[in-house]
């Protein structure tokens, strides 16, 4: 929950499917004092290809709502799977919350 309104981790990591350098997206929620929590993405590129945290969130500010967009992006060489290849956000959110 973002400021009242409900945020689904599916919904943002879509749209940043749809982005031509992105393999794989994982989406949290990070605690917030003022708003709840905060939405933070978790993003892997495809081989070969990156992008800059300003090209993502601009990406992100012209397909998606506001309390969606991520205020927080994190680039990784690695996002935690499971046997199946789901994404494993409990751990990523885990190792947000202990930093």
């Amino acid at each position: 929950i973002v400021g009242g309104f409900n945020v689904y981790p599916r919904e943002v990591e879509d749209v940043l499917y749809t982005h031509p350098k992105v393999e794989l997206a994982a989406v949290v929620g990070v605690p917030d004092e003022k708003s709840g929590e905060k939405v933070k993405a978790f993003i892997k590129f495809k081989q070969g290809e990156t992008a800059t945290k300003e090209e993502i969130d601009a990406f992100c500010k012209e397909n998606m709502a506001g309390y969606k967009r991520p205020r927080f992006i994190e680039f990784k060489e690695d996002i935690p799977l499971s046997n199946v290849g789901k994404v494993l956000r409990r751990v990523l959110r885990d190792e947000e919350i202990n930093r």
